[in-house]
Protein backbone atom coordinates (compact mmCIF):
# COMPACT_ATOMS: atom_id res chain seq x y z
CA UNK A 1 0.00 0.00 0.00
CA UNK A 2 1.37 3.46 -0.92
CA UNK A 3 2.15 5.96 1.85
CA UNK A 4 1.84 8.92 -0.53
CA UNK A 5 -0.53 11.61 0.79
CA UNK A 6 -3.96 11.60 -0.76
CA UNK A 7 -4.73 14.56 -2.97
CA UNK A 8 -7.32 16.89 -1.46
CA UNK A 9 -10.72 16.78 -3.19
CA UNK A 10 -11.54 19.57 -5.61
CA UNK A 11 -13.34 22.50 -3.99
CA UNK A 12 -16.84 23.15 -5.44
CA UNK A 13 -17.08 26.49 -7.24
CA UNK A 14 -19.96 27.67 -5.05
CA UNK A 15 -17.90 27.02 -1.93
CA UNK A 16 -14.93 28.89 -3.38
CA UNK A 17 -17.13 31.87 -4.18
CA UNK A 18 -18.65 31.81 -0.70
CA UNK A 19 -15.18 31.81 0.87
CA UNK A 20 -14.04 34.68 -1.33
CA UNK A 21 -17.07 36.82 -0.61
CA UNK A 22 -16.60 36.28 3.11
CA UNK A 23 -13.28 38.18 2.75
CA UNK A 24 -14.75 40.96 0.57
CA UNK A 25 -15.76 43.57 3.13
CA UNK A 26 -16.93 46.73 1.32
CA UNK A 27 -14.17 49.32 1.17
CA UNK A 28 -16.50 51.95 2.59
CA UNK A 29 -15.14 55.04 0.86
CA UNK A 30 -17.46 57.32 -1.10
CA UNK A 31 -17.12 60.18 -3.54
CA UNK A 32 -19.36 62.56 -5.43
CA UNK A 33 -19.25 62.23 -9.21
CA UNK A 34 -20.90 64.15 -11.98
CA UNK A 35 -24.03 62.30 -13.11
CA UNK A 36 -22.62 62.30 -16.65
CA UNK A 37 -19.71 60.17 -15.38
CA UNK A 38 -21.62 57.77 -13.11
CA UNK A 39 -22.18 54.89 -15.54
CA UNK A 40 -21.13 51.59 -13.96
CA UNK A 41 -20.51 53.08 -10.51
CA UNK A 42 -22.17 51.71 -7.36
CA UNK A 43 -24.48 54.02 -5.44
CA UNK A 44 -23.36 54.80 -1.89
CA UNK A 45 -26.75 56.12 -0.75
CA UNK A 46 -30.41 55.96 -1.73
CA UNK A 47 -31.60 58.50 -4.29
CA UNK A 48 -34.85 60.09 -3.12
CA UNK A 49 -36.92 62.27 -5.43
CA UNK A 50 -37.77 65.76 -4.22
CA UNK A 51 -40.38 66.19 -6.94
CA UNK A 52 -42.87 64.25 -9.00
CA UNK A 53 -42.29 63.40 -12.66
CA UNK A 54 -43.97 64.65 -14.71
CA UNK A 55 -44.70 67.67 -12.50
CA UNK A 56 -48.10 68.26 -14.15
CA UNK A 57 -50.49 66.40 -16.42
CA UNK A 58 -49.15 66.77 -19.97
CA UNK A 59 -49.90 65.69 -23.48
CA UNK A 60 -48.26 62.60 -24.94
CA UNK A 61 -49.28 63.56 -28.50
CA UNK A 62 -49.45 66.51 -30.84
CA UNK A 63 -53.15 67.31 -31.16
CA UNK A 64 -55.94 69.13 -29.35
CA UNK A 65 -56.72 69.26 -25.63
CA UNK A 66 -60.46 69.05 -24.98
CA UNK A 67 -63.08 68.33 -22.39
CA UNK A 68 -64.17 64.79 -23.30
CA UNK A 69 -67.77 65.63 -22.40
CA UNK A 70 -67.81 68.36 -25.10
CA UNK A 71 -66.89 66.01 -27.95
CA UNK A 72 -69.14 64.08 -30.29
CA UNK A 73 -68.03 62.62 -33.64
CA UNK A 74 -67.62 65.43 -36.16
CA UNK A 75 -68.11 68.26 -33.67
CA UNK A 76 -66.49 71.57 -34.58
CA UNK A 77 -64.85 73.52 -31.77
CA UNK A 78 -63.17 76.93 -31.65
CA UNK A 79 -59.42 76.76 -30.96
CA UNK A 80 -58.93 79.06 -27.99
CA UNK A 81 -55.13 78.83 -27.54
CA UNK A 82 -51.88 77.21 -28.59
CA UNK A 83 -49.74 75.45 -25.95
CA UNK A 84 -46.17 74.34 -26.70
CA UNK A 85 -43.90 72.29 -24.45
CA UNK A 86 -42.43 74.41 -21.70
CA UNK A 87 -45.35 76.88 -21.70
CA UNK A 88 -48.45 76.93 -19.51
CA UNK A 89 -51.84 77.58 -21.05
CA UNK A 90 -54.90 79.34 -19.71
CA UNK A 91 -57.84 77.33 -18.33
CA UNK A 92 -59.81 75.75 -21.16
CA UNK A 93 -63.20 77.32 -21.69
CA UNK A 94 -66.11 74.86 -22.03
CA UNK A 95 -66.94 74.04 -25.64
CA UNK A 96 -63.46 74.90 -26.97
CA UNK A 97 -60.21 73.13 -27.82
CA UNK A 98 -56.54 74.01 -27.30
CA UNK A 99 -53.90 73.24 -29.89
CA UNK A 100 -51.31 71.29 -27.86
CA UNK A 101 -47.95 69.66 -28.52
CA UNK A 102 -46.17 66.67 -27.02
CA UNK A 103 -44.93 67.38 -23.50
CA UNK A 104 -46.96 70.55 -23.05
CA UNK A 105 -48.90 70.85 -19.75
CA UNK A 106 -52.62 70.25 -19.98
CA UNK A 107 -54.71 73.38 -19.45
CA UNK A 108 -56.99 73.36 -16.44
CA UNK A 109 -60.37 71.94 -17.38
CA UNK A 110 -59.09 69.70 -20.20
CA UNK A 111 -59.12 65.96 -19.54
CA UNK A 112 -58.22 64.38 -22.90
CA UNK A 113 -56.14 64.87 -26.04
CA UNK A 114 -57.27 64.06 -29.57
CA UNK A 115 -54.24 63.39 -31.75
CA UNK A 116 -53.98 65.58 -34.81
CA UNK A 117 -54.49 62.62 -37.18
CA UNK A 118 -58.07 62.38 -35.88
CA UNK A 119 -58.81 66.06 -36.49
CA UNK A 120 -59.25 68.50 -39.37
CA UNK A 121 -58.20 72.14 -39.10
CA UNK A 122 -60.86 74.51 -40.45
CA UNK A 123 -60.90 78.16 -41.45
CA UNK A 124 -61.78 80.71 -38.84
CA UNK A 125 -59.69 79.15 -36.05
CA UNK A 126 -61.85 76.06 -35.64
CA UNK A 127 -61.15 72.31 -35.63
CA UNK A 128 -63.30 69.32 -36.49
CA UNK A 129 -62.93 66.38 -34.09
CA UNK A 130 -63.44 63.08 -35.92
CA UNK A 131 -62.84 60.67 -33.01
CA UNK A 132 -64.48 60.75 -29.59
CA UNK A 133 -61.85 60.54 -26.84
CA UNK A 134 -62.21 58.84 -23.48
CA UNK A 135 -61.24 60.88 -20.41
CA UNK A 136 -57.47 60.60 -19.89
CA UNK A 137 -56.71 59.70 -23.51
CA UNK A 138 -53.11 60.63 -24.52
CA UNK A 139 -52.56 62.35 -21.17
CA UNK A 140 -49.50 61.62 -19.04
CA UNK A 141 -50.64 61.97 -15.45
CA UNK A 142 -48.60 64.03 -13.01
CA UNK A 143 -46.33 61.74 -10.99
CA UNK A 144 -46.97 58.67 -13.12
CA UNK A 145 -43.21 58.22 -13.59
CA UNK A 146 -41.86 59.31 -10.20
CA UNK A 147 -43.71 60.35 -7.04
CA UNK A 148 -42.32 62.89 -4.59
CA UNK A 149 -40.42 61.20 -1.75
CA UNK A 150 -39.95 57.92 -3.63
CA UNK A 151 -36.64 56.05 -3.50
CA UNK A 152 -35.94 55.78 -7.22
CA UNK A 153 -32.43 54.29 -6.96
CA UNK A 154 -31.17 52.20 -4.06
CA UNK A 155 -27.86 52.12 -2.24
CA UNK A 156 -25.75 49.31 -3.65
CA UNK A 157 -27.28 49.57 -7.12
CA UNK A 158 -24.84 49.58 -10.02
CA UNK A 159 -25.75 52.49 -12.25
CA UNK A 160 -26.67 52.00 -15.90
CA UNK A 161 -27.61 54.54 -18.61
CA UNK A 162 -31.32 54.42 -17.75
CA UNK A 163 -30.68 54.95 -14.04
CA UNK A 164 -28.41 57.90 -14.81
CA UNK A 165 -31.20 59.43 -16.89
CA UNK A 166 -33.64 58.83 -14.05
CA UNK A 167 -31.36 60.67 -11.63
CA UNK A 168 -30.97 63.56 -14.05
CA UNK A 169 -34.75 63.64 -14.48
CA UNK A 170 -35.18 64.61 -10.83
CA UNK A 171 -32.52 67.29 -11.10
CA UNK A 172 -29.40 65.59 -9.74
CA UNK A 173 -26.19 66.90 -11.28
CA UNK A 174 -24.03 64.63 -9.10
CA UNK A 175 -24.34 61.29 -7.31
CA UNK A 176 -22.68 59.81 -4.24
CA UNK A 177 -20.96 56.56 -5.24
CA UNK A 178 -18.54 54.04 -3.77
CA UNK A 179 -14.89 54.71 -4.41
CA UNK A 180 -13.25 52.62 -7.08
CA UNK A 181 -11.26 49.56 -5.99
CA UNK A 182 -7.56 50.11 -6.71
CA UNK A 183 -6.17 47.06 -8.49
CA UNK A 184 -2.53 46.31 -9.28
CA UNK A 185 -2.15 44.02 -12.28
CA UNK A 186 1.06 42.33 -13.30
CA UNK A 187 2.28 39.25 -15.11
CA UNK A 188 5.16 36.94 -14.34
CA UNK A 189 7.13 34.85 -16.77
CA UNK A 190 10.29 35.21 -18.84
CA UNK A 191 8.38 33.74 -21.78
CA UNK A 192 6.00 36.72 -22.00
CA UNK A 193 6.45 39.40 -24.64
CA UNK A 194 4.42 42.58 -25.05
CA UNK A 195 2.77 43.14 -28.44
CA UNK A 196 4.71 45.80 -30.29
CA UNK A 197 8.02 45.04 -28.58
CA UNK A 198 8.97 42.12 -30.80
CA UNK A 199 7.49 41.41 -34.27
CA UNK A 200 6.07 37.90 -34.80
CA UNK A 201 8.89 36.85 -37.09
CA UNK A 202 11.48 37.71 -34.42
CA UNK A 203 9.85 35.83 -31.53
CA UNK A 204 12.22 33.45 -29.75
CA UNK A 205 11.26 29.78 -29.37
CA UNK A 206 8.92 29.40 -26.41
CA UNK A 207 7.99 33.09 -26.26
CA UNK A 208 4.33 34.13 -26.28
CA UNK A 209 2.53 37.45 -26.45
CA UNK A 210 0.94 38.57 -23.18
CA UNK A 211 -2.77 38.45 -24.03
CA UNK A 212 -4.05 37.90 -20.47
CA UNK A 213 -2.82 41.28 -19.30
CA UNK A 214 -4.89 43.02 -21.97
CA UNK A 215 -8.25 41.38 -21.37
CA UNK A 216 -7.83 41.42 -17.57
CA UNK A 217 -7.18 45.15 -17.68
CA UNK A 218 -10.27 45.67 -19.84
CA UNK A 219 -12.41 43.56 -17.48
CA UNK A 220 -11.18 45.52 -14.46
CA UNK A 221 -11.97 48.84 -16.11
CA UNK A 222 -15.48 47.66 -16.98
CA UNK A 223 -16.02 46.92 -13.30
CA UNK A 224 -15.15 50.48 -12.36
CA UNK A 225 -11.68 49.77 -10.97
CA UNK A 226 -8.63 52.02 -10.97
CA UNK A 227 -6.01 49.85 -12.64
CA UNK A 228 -2.25 50.10 -12.22
CA UNK A 229 -0.48 48.04 -14.87
CA UNK A 230 2.81 47.02 -13.26
CA UNK A 231 4.07 45.22 -16.36
CA UNK A 232 5.90 41.91 -16.59
CA UNK A 233 7.87 40.79 -13.55
CA UNK A 234 10.97 38.66 -14.26
CA UNK A 235 11.09 35.08 -13.01
CA UNK A 236 13.16 35.64 -9.89
CA UNK A 237 12.32 35.88 -6.21
CA UNK A 238 13.74 39.35 -5.53
CA UNK A 239 11.83 40.98 -8.39
CA UNK A 240 8.61 39.21 -7.38
CA UNK A 241 8.95 40.33 -3.74
CA UNK A 242 9.63 43.91 -4.80
CA UNK A 243 6.62 43.96 -7.14
CA UNK A 244 4.28 42.59 -4.47
CA UNK A 245 5.51 45.01 -1.79
CA UNK A 246 5.10 47.97 -4.12
CA UNK A 247 1.65 46.83 -5.27
CA UNK A 248 0.35 46.33 -1.72
CA UNK A 249 1.08 49.90 -0.67
CA UNK A 250 -1.34 51.69 -2.97
CA UNK A 251 -3.91 49.07 -3.88
CA UNK A 252 -6.85 47.09 -2.53
CA UNK A 253 -6.24 44.03 -4.74
CA UNK A 254 -3.21 42.54 -6.46
CA UNK A 255 -4.19 40.42 -9.46
CA UNK A 256 -1.88 38.10 -11.40
CA UNK A 257 -2.28 35.28 -13.87
CA UNK A 258 -0.08 32.21 -13.95
CA UNK A 259 2.93 31.38 -11.82
CA UNK A 260 1.19 30.10 -8.69
CA UNK A 261 2.18 26.44 -8.92
CA UNK A 262 5.12 24.91 -7.05
CA UNK A 263 7.73 24.74 -9.81
CA UNK A 264 11.24 26.09 -9.35
CA UNK A 265 10.46 29.12 -11.54
CA UNK A 266 7.10 29.87 -9.91
CA UNK A 267 7.99 32.58 -7.41
CA UNK A 268 4.55 34.03 -6.68
CA UNK A 269 3.60 31.39 -4.08
CA UNK A 270 6.65 31.67 -1.81
CA UNK A 271 6.79 35.46 -2.25
CA UNK A 272 3.19 35.99 -1.19
CA UNK A 273 3.66 33.58 1.72
CA UNK A 274 6.74 35.55 2.83
CA UNK A 275 4.83 38.84 2.74
CA UNK A 276 1.46 37.61 3.97
CA UNK A 277 -0.75 34.58 3.55
CA UNK A 278 -1.77 32.43 0.59
CA UNK A 279 -4.29 29.64 0.02
CA UNK A 280 -4.02 27.54 -3.13
CA UNK A 281 -7.37 26.17 -4.17
CA UNK A 282 -8.04 23.41 -6.66
CA UNK A 283 -11.55 24.25 -7.82
CA UNK A 284 -13.87 21.71 -9.39
CA UNK A 285 -14.46 23.74 -12.54
CA UNK A 286 -13.30 23.53 -16.14
CA UNK A 287 -11.65 25.64 -17.36
CA UNK A 288 -9.97 27.20 -14.33
CA UNK A 289 -8.97 24.61 -11.72
CA UNK A 290 -5.95 26.39 -10.12
CA UNK A 291 -6.78 29.55 -8.15
CA UNK A 292 -4.98 31.40 -5.36
CA UNK A 293 -6.29 33.82 -2.75
CA UNK A 294 -4.46 35.55 0.06
CA UNK A 295 -3.18 38.83 1.48
CA UNK A 296 0.00 40.87 1.19
CA UNK A 297 0.91 43.03 4.19
CA UNK A 298 1.63 46.70 3.72
CA UNK A 299 4.80 48.18 5.22
CA UNK A 300 2.89 50.38 7.64
CA UNK A 301 -0.41 48.79 8.46
CA UNK A 302 -3.17 46.95 6.69
CA UNK A 303 -3.01 44.53 3.82
CA UNK A 304 -4.04 44.11 0.19
CA UNK A 305 -6.05 41.21 -1.16
CA UNK A 306 -4.17 38.92 -3.55
CA UNK A 307 -5.66 36.78 -6.30
CA UNK A 308 -3.74 34.52 -8.63
CA UNK A 309 -5.54 33.30 -11.74
CA UNK A 310 -4.62 30.36 -13.98
CA UNK A 311 -2.24 31.11 -16.82
CA UNK A 312 -4.21 29.62 -19.70
CA UNK A 313 -6.16 32.50 -21.25
CA UNK A 314 -9.66 30.97 -21.24
CA UNK A 315 -9.14 29.70 -17.68
CA UNK A 316 -8.07 33.18 -16.61
CA UNK A 317 -11.03 34.77 -18.43
CA UNK A 318 -13.65 32.43 -16.94
CA UNK A 319 -12.31 32.46 -13.37
CA UNK A 320 -12.23 36.24 -13.47
CA UNK A 321 -15.89 36.41 -14.48
CA UNK A 322 -17.09 33.84 -11.95
CA UNK A 323 -14.86 34.68 -8.96
CA UNK A 324 -13.07 38.02 -9.30
CA UNK A 325 -16.05 39.92 -10.70
CA UNK A 326 -18.40 39.26 -7.75
CA UNK A 327 -15.55 39.91 -5.31
CA UNK A 328 -14.89 43.36 -6.79
CA UNK A 329 -18.58 44.21 -6.88
CA UNK A 330 -18.90 43.37 -3.19
CA UNK A 331 -15.87 45.54 -2.39
CA UNK A 332 -17.90 48.40 -3.86
CA UNK A 333 -20.97 47.56 -1.78
CA UNK A 334 -23.00 46.27 -4.73
CA UNK A 335 -26.11 44.36 -3.69
CA UNK A 336 -26.61 42.46 -6.94
CA UNK A 337 -23.64 40.21 -7.62
CA UNK A 338 -25.33 36.98 -8.66
CA UNK A 339 -24.74 35.50 -12.10
CA UNK A 340 -27.88 35.77 -14.27
CA UNK A 341 -28.77 32.70 -16.30
CA UNK A 342 -31.47 31.39 -18.62
CA UNK A 343 -32.61 27.99 -19.86
CA UNK A 344 -31.98 27.39 -23.58
CA UNK A 345 -32.00 24.40 -25.94
CA UNK A 346 -28.74 22.68 -26.85
CA UNK A 347 -28.45 22.11 -30.59
CA UNK A 348 -25.48 19.77 -30.18
CA UNK A 349 -24.43 16.55 -28.45
CA UNK A 350 -21.86 16.31 -25.67
CA UNK A 351 -21.63 12.57 -24.99
CA UNK A 352 -18.56 12.50 -22.73
CA UNK A 353 -19.06 13.63 -19.13
CA UNK A 354 -16.33 15.40 -17.17
CA UNK A 355 -15.66 15.04 -13.46
CA UNK A 356 -15.58 18.83 -13.12
CA UNK A 357 -18.35 21.40 -13.55
CA UNK A 358 -17.80 22.80 -17.03
CA UNK A 359 -18.33 26.27 -18.44
CA UNK A 360 -18.66 25.67 -22.16
CA UNK A 361 -18.29 28.49 -24.67
CA UNK A 362 -21.47 28.62 -26.74
CA UNK A 363 -23.46 30.97 -28.95
CA UNK A 364 -27.16 31.47 -29.59
CA UNK A 365 -28.31 30.65 -33.11
CA UNK A 366 -31.13 31.91 -35.33
CA UNK A 367 -33.35 29.00 -34.27
CA UNK A 368 -33.26 30.01 -30.60
CA UNK A 369 -30.89 27.22 -29.58
CA UNK A 370 -27.22 27.04 -28.69
CA UNK A 371 -24.23 26.05 -30.80
CA UNK A 372 -21.03 24.84 -29.14
CA UNK A 373 -17.57 26.05 -30.10
CA UNK A 374 -15.75 23.05 -31.52
CA UNK A 375 -12.53 23.40 -29.50
CA UNK A 376 -13.16 23.84 -25.75
CA UNK A 377 -9.43 23.86 -24.82
CA UNK A 378 -8.50 26.35 -22.09
CA UNK A 379 -5.77 27.74 -24.36
CA UNK A 380 -8.10 28.65 -27.25
CA UNK A 381 -9.04 32.29 -26.62
CA UNK A 382 -10.90 32.30 -29.93
CA UNK A 383 -13.68 30.40 -28.15
CA UNK A 384 -14.25 33.31 -25.72
CA UNK A 385 -14.35 35.78 -28.61
CA UNK A 386 -16.76 33.64 -30.67
CA UNK A 387 -19.13 32.85 -27.79
CA UNK A 388 -21.88 35.07 -26.45
CA UNK A 389 -22.27 33.02 -23.27
CA UNK A 390 -21.23 30.14 -21.07
CA UNK A 391 -23.14 26.89 -20.58
CA UNK A 392 -23.02 25.97 -16.89
CA UNK A 393 -22.77 22.19 -17.28
CA UNK A 394 -22.92 19.99 -14.14
CA UNK A 395 -20.11 17.53 -13.44
CA UNK A 396 -20.61 13.92 -14.52
CA UNK A 397 -23.42 14.60 -16.97
CA UNK A 398 -23.86 14.58 -20.74
CA UNK A 399 -25.83 16.74 -23.15
CA UNK A 400 -28.04 15.39 -25.93
CA UNK A 401 -29.35 17.53 -28.75
CA UNK A 402 -32.62 19.10 -27.59
CA UNK A 403 -31.75 19.15 -23.87
CA UNK A 404 -32.38 22.37 -21.97
CA UNK A 405 -29.18 23.77 -20.45
CA UNK A 406 -28.27 26.65 -18.12
CA UNK A 407 -26.85 29.52 -20.18
CA UNK A 408 -25.09 32.59 -18.75
CA UNK A 409 -24.99 35.47 -21.27
CA UNK A 410 -21.59 37.12 -21.47
CA UNK A 411 -23.28 40.49 -22.01
CA UNK A 412 -24.49 40.35 -18.40
CA UNK A 413 -21.08 39.37 -17.04
CA UNK A 414 -19.19 41.95 -19.10
CA UNK A 415 -21.51 44.89 -18.49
Amino acid sequence: MSDAPRRAPLMPLDEALQRLLAHAAPLGGTESVNTFNADGRVLAQDVVSALQVPPKDNSSMDGYAVRAADVTAGVELPVSQRIAAGHAGAPLAPGSAARIFTGAPMPAGADAVVMQEDTEALDGGRVRINAVPAPGQWVRAAGEDVTRGAVILQKGERLAPASIGLAAGIGLASLQVATRPRVALFSTGDELVMPGDVPPEAMKPGAIYNSNRFFLSALLLRLGCEVSDLGIVPDNRAATLAALQSAAEGHDLILTSGGVSVGEEDHIKPAVEQLGTLDLWQIGMKPGKPFAYGHVRRAGSGQAHFMGLPGNPVSSFVTFLLLVRPFLLKLQGATKIDVPAMSLRADFDLPRPDKRREFLRARRNAQGGLDLFANQSSGVLTSAHWADGLIDHPAGSTIARGDMVRFIPLAELLA
